[in-house]
Formats: structure tokens, sequence, C-alpha cells
């Protein structure tokens, strides 16, 4: 029996919630919203995991193995871990569960797989370098009117309309 998806939320009530659920990250939390801080918990725990040695004498490491508990015990890991659950029961209850690499017609899956990876690396990377993800540095910047975040948001745009030129094969 093959069910039809559901279709998808409508993109006003969707920013709308988020909007919600920004303002109950403020309220309860003090801080807004950012997922860039719990894959650098991961990376820290892992690190920490395979050379203890380096972790501990590190500058940048020693700091998170100072206090007590894990890395690995913050807010933000359990944020990104109810988004990955949230995510899969949403795709689940909507009928839209699956893998698939979604492409367009002129290129190969592994090609679009290394861009993927790239682009993941790439934005890691950025996230590092700029102290936060979009999420955190654009969404929760704005929020609480930030010249910082209305600029970040800005460039993150701006930047992405100046190259999306160079990579509309990955789509079309």
């Amino acid at each position: 029996m093959e069910t039809q998806p559901k279709p998808f939320m409508n993109p006003y009530l969707a920013g709308f919630l988020l909007g919600l659920v920004l303002l109950a990250s403020f309220v309860i939390t003090g801080r807004g919203l950012g997922a860039s801080g719990a894959a650098k918990d991961l990376v820290i725990t892992t690190v920490g995991s395979i050379v203890p040695e380096y972790a501990g004498q590190s500058p940048f490491y020693e700091p998170y193995f100072q206090s007590e508990g894990s890395p690995m015990r913050t807010w933000l890991v359990y944020l990104a871990l109810g988004v990955i659950v949230g995510g899969f029961i949403s795709g689940a209850s909507s009928y839209r569960l699956g893998f698939k690499m979604e492409k367009g017609p002129g290129i190969s899956n592994l090609t679009r797989a290394l861009f993927a990876v790239a682009g993941g690396l790439l934005f890691g990377l950025g996230a590092q370098f700029g102290r936060g993800c979009t999420s955190g540095a654009a969404l929760s910047g704005m929020a609480v009117l930030s010249t910082g975040g209305i600029l970040t948001m800005m460039v993150i745009f701006g930047t992405g309309y100046m190259i999306a030129y160079f990579f509309r094969k990955l789509w079309i």
C-alpha cells in the first residue's frame, strides 16, 4: 500500500512557529538557538577520547576538560539530538521518510556527494571562524536586533546569490 506524502507546512506558519521556538529558547535558557556548538562538543569529546594527552595539554581543548562532566552534556547537544529525532518523526508522520540523493540530471551521485561533503566542511570551518553557525549568528542575532546578526544575514544571502550561478549545474 503506497501512501501519498502530506503537503508541506505553510512557510509563513513555519516561520512563525520557528520564532516561537526562538522566543522560548531565550526565555528558558537565556540564549538563542545555534547548532555549531553541538558539533564542536562532539569533536572535542572525540579528540579527548582518542588522544587524551593531547587534549589535556592543548590550549584549545584543555578548558573543556577542566570542569566536571563531559562536553557532550551541554544543552546544545540535546538540542541537536532533538532536531534529528524531530526530523525523523516529521518525515515518518508525513510519509516522506527515506534516503535519496537530490541532484540535477547533469551530475553524478558521486559528484553531488563530494560537493555536499565539501560544502559541509566549509560551512563547519566558517562557523568556527565566525564563532557560530547561521542559526546562532544570524537568526538569534537578528532576534535581539544585533547589528552583527543583521550584517551576517545580509552576507550569507548576498554570498549565496553571488555564487549560485557557478553551482547551478548541481541542480538544473
